[in-house]
């Protein structure tokens, strides 16, 4: 380490301590007649009411993605990184006319992954297994941006070695994670909100006032966003979009409000709940968490109008995704400043672990049981699960390691690009069996081939490749994946067209209608098909 501030990292430090020993505590929380069962380890026992599931959800949506990634693209590009703020506006609504329904489905069936919904609802294995691998692909760039997150914070403390202290962070957390399973990031995510929500309200308050108001904030972004950029000859940006970024804007911000709650971790914080109208308070109160991303997002112009904030980034290599950290450094006293970190790094914490049980969940129930040991006891899946989140976690900290990191925001939004080509089977499943099996599967891999080589080929950030997340397209700059995502929706309709007139078969739905309202509080049994009849789980 080199002239690292004491008070700082000491807070860090008990602050990491502390939620460690909440996370490792949480295996004997809530405690299940039957640990080793998917349902427990990765669901939590579907057993979190209102006050759980709104922490927990709120762990799952708003990460090191919105301290980190989005204030670093406003500090660099301005208004256009308010995309974040508009697709959060957008996401709730959508979600909340099919999330109840995914519950219900998920809760009659015992299914445990989107990919079982699929495999039940279409009957087919091979489209299942494109659903869990893409949710496994997307996932880990996006538990890469969590350990980002954390090097960002270590980097300004004056830790010198950021790999070994981030391999320590990830052992920890495959520790508890391992032991606990949903139950460790359920737990800590009440500490971690009050961190964020006391860090937030602080900062808008306090920070403006020892900048000289927010008129100077906005006049002095708009004055470095003005200034040329020589890599492309244009202006940095502004502080608002000009009509040539209006498509990018709009694309960005509605594929990623398509695609936020088709990323496995989100589906798992919804399955866990333990009643329908638990999902439909939460996604009526999440919105709150909307503010704050939107005040987070203005550290971006903070962090512009903080001269020494300026330098320090220039000093790291145009690293904007500093600007958060080195704002607290500069405007905090040391120990307030502590425990904005430790927001940070434990905002990061909490969803990296859902996320790496989500991505293990599919692993163990839509690729390791149903592929290779398709006997395999609760017990079984369960321990095999507990080993994938621990390769998952070990695959995203390689990625962490190895990208380029100064536009942190493109891990997140590359995986968007994968994972919004699960939204036509998903979805259009919840209310409709009209798509073909084979239709949605072809539309799935031309989306992902397109998406996949069109963002290989941006460049953007310094890298020369997957340096951006939109691209010129059909004469307009848009987001690689809501283009990818038309062409898998129009691949899909043509298809299904062309093999229902063939009549191919369509395979067999073991879902029915009265199951997509299914509610075990209501007091009423669901009847399940089985091959020799039905039965009542």
């Amino acid at each position: 380490m080199s002239h690292v501030d004491v008070v700082s990292f000491i807070i860090v430090l008990v602050c990491f301590l502390l939620v460690t020993g909440i996370g490792f505590a949480a295996a004997r929380w809530r405690p299940a007649q039957d640990r080793m069962h998917l349902n427990e380890w990765g669901l939590g026992g579907r057993g979190f009411g209102t006050f759980i599931s709104w922490f927990l959800l709120g762990g799952d949506v708003y990460t090191a993605y919105t301290f980190i990634a989005v204030p670093a693209l406003v500090y660099a590009v301005g208004a256009a990184g308010f995309f974040a703020l508009a697709y959060s506006m957008m996401v709730f609504p959508i979600v909340f006319i099919f999330a109840s329904r995914m519950w219900s489905i998920c809760r009659a069936h015992n299914y445990i992954t989107p990919a079982d919904f699929v495999r039940g609802r279409y009957g087919s294995r091979g489209l299942s297994l494109a659903i869990a691998c893409t949710g496994i692909l997307a996932i880990m760039p996006y538990i890469a941006l969590q350990l980002i997150g954390i090097e960002a914070v270590l980097i300004v403390l004056g830790v010198t070695d950021t790999n070994v202290a981030l391999i320590i962070a990830f052992v920890v957390l495959a520790g508890y994670t391992y032991l606990a399973g949903l139950r460790a990031p359920a737990l800590i995510a009440f500490v971690k909100d009050t961190l964020v929500y006391v860090t937030v309200i602080v900062a808008v308050i306090y920070i403006p006032m020892r900048l000289g108001g927010w008129g100077h904030i906005f006049g002095s972004a708009a004055t470095h966003l003005k200034v040329i950029n020589p890599l492309t000859g244009k202006p940095h940006g502004g502080l608002i979009v000009e009509p040539a970024g209006y498509w990018a804007f709009t694309t960005l911000a509605l594929g990623s409000a398509l695609a936020l709650f088709m990323y496995p971790h989100i589906i798992t914080g919804v399955l866990a709940t333990k009643r329908r109208d638990v999902i439909r308070r939460n996604l009526a109160a999440l919105p709150a968490y909307t503010i704050v991303l939107g005040l987070i997002a203005l550290f971006g112009y903070m962090a512009l109008a903080t001269p020494a904030v300026n330098a320090a980034i220039k000093a790291h290599g145009g690293n904007t995704q500093l600007s958060v950290p080195l704002l607290f450094e500069n405007m905090f006293p040391s120990w307030f400043a502590g425990l904005g970190y430790s927001a940070i790094i434990i905002g990061a914490l909490v969803p990296a672990a859902i996320m790496s049980i989500a991505a293990a969940n599919l692993f163990s129930r839509n690729i390791y049981t149903e592929f290779f040991r398709p006997g395999a006891s609760p017990a079984e899946q369960t321990k095999a699960a507990q080993w994938a989140s621990l390769v998952m976690k070990l695959g995203a900290l390689l990625f962490a390691i190895e990208l380029n990191k100064t536009f942190s925001i493109n891990l997140q939004l590359l995986g968007g690009v994968w994972i919004l080509q699960t939204f036509v089977a998903i979805i259009a499943g919840l209310y409709t069996r009209w798509f073909h099996r084979w239709a949605l599967l072809i539309g799935w891999a031309a989306a992902m081939i397109y998406g996949t080589i069109e963002a290989w080929r941006t460049p953007g950030g310094g890298q020369a490749h997957f340096g951006s997340s939109t691209a010129p397209i059909l004469g307009h700059v848009m987001y690689i994946g809501f283009a990818a995502f038309v062409l898998n929706l129009v691949v899909s309709v043509v298809l299904t067209l062309i093999f229902r007139a063939t009549k191919l078969p369509e395979g067999t739905d073991e879902t029915r209608p009265a199951q997509y309202t299914y509610d075990p509080a209501d007091g009423a049994e669901v009847v399940v098909p089985t091959a020799a009849g039905v039965k009542s789980p």
